[in-house]
């Protein structure tokens, strides 16, 4: 049994398959399979990757019709034999020491089922601002507890970093909900606690062309993100609770606030500082400023504020107020 099984879906990757899978063999840990599921290509893919499994024995190719990347990923993910499963796209390239210091992260934090690494998104020419500001948020959650609290913010995780107990990912498996089932398997890890971690390095290099999926496909629309944030925020942090506080109700304050009308949460409370809603009502909840919070605050507080630095100021004043960041109230933008 290799020590860790590389999922690694395939769909007519012809253009950048042999570099994902050159970076495999340099890795600095050699116990490793990588399982190619060519899914249905109708390019070269498959003869690229045949030509690297008949020189190396740890490539094993498995060929189906093509039935889309979560099916794809659930039966590839079955069909791992190592204990550890680390997810790979065929058009990235892992750094050498990838593979090595993710396992060693797992073994020194067995309370972890998953960890993910830093991320160097290219070609850089031509980057959305959007993804650099991305790039540069996820390298800032470098330990599980800031994923923990950050997860309603954006998908914490660059999910082609990913490596997760292979039981758990059999366990909860990939769902098409609808909208990004990366983002959903992470949150349902994440609902346990600060179970997943990071390797603070910039172990994988991302590729972000017009053509990838998460720019094609409405699975990854801005709003479905919002509806997997809003599912989840009902399942996890306002489980049980009809009502809540919203701090924010800009464009992402008031998409977010609609889509949990629509799962039976209505805000009690608007928090604004623009002059201008501060003692109006939207939609049956008054807005108020900050400055008419009251302790202990009486319903769990979901704060819809794009920017770091927005939201750290707004921590900073809940946490001067004794309120707890994760418990009382939790940043989701």
């Amino acid at each position: 049994m290799p020590r860790i099984s590389v999922l690694l879906p395939v769909w007519n990757a012809e253009a950048t398959l042999a570099t994902a899978l050159r970076s495999l063999e340099r890795q600095t840990e050699p116990d490793w399979e990588c399982l190619v599921i060519d899914d249905g290509s109708t390019d070269r893919s498959r003869s690229i990757a045949e030509s690297f499994a008949k020189r190396d024995p740890r490539f094993r190719i498995e060929l189906r019709d093509h039935a889309g990347l979560i099916q794809t990923l659930n039966d590839g993910a079955a069909l791992c034999a190592a204990p550890l499963i680390a997810r790979m796209d065929a058009d990235d390239w892992m750094h050498r020491k990838r593979l090595a210091r993710q396992c060693s992260a797992l073994e020194r934090a067995p309370d972890l089922q998953a960890v993910g690494c830093f991320v160097r998104i290219f070609p850089r020419r031509g980057m959305l601002p959007g993804r650099r500001r991305y790039e540069r948020w996820l390298l800032g959650l470098g330990d599980p507890e800031a994923i923990w609290r950050d997860r309603f913010v954006e998908c914490p995780i660059a999910h082609p970093t990913l490596m997760i107990q292979r039981s758990r990912l059999v366990e909860l498996g990939y769902r098409d909900r609808g909208w990004p089932e990366d983002y959903d398997l992470v949150l349902r890890l994440l609902r346990e606690g600060p179970v997943v971690g990071n390797v603070a390095e910039r172990l994988h290099g991302w590729r972000d062309l017009p053509n990838r999926l998460s720019r094609t496909d409405p699975h990854y629309a801005l709003e479905r993100f919002t509806d997997c944030r809003a599912w989840h925020l009902s399942q996890d942090f306002l489980r049980g609770n009809q009502r809540y506080i919203l701090w924010g109700h800009g464009r992402t304050g008031r998409a977010l606030r609609r889509a949990l009308s629509g799962l039976g949460h209505e805000a009690d409370t608007i928090v604004e500082v623009h002059p201008r809603r501060i003692g109006n009502t939207i939609h049956g909840a008054p807005v108020i400023g900050p400055d008419e919070l009251t302790t202990p605050l009486p319903y769990p507080m979901v704060i819809s504020v794009a920017g770091p630095g927005p939201r750290g100021e707004i921590r900073a004043t809940l946490a001067a107020m004794g309120c707890e960041d994760g418990v009382d109230f939790v940043c989701a933008a």
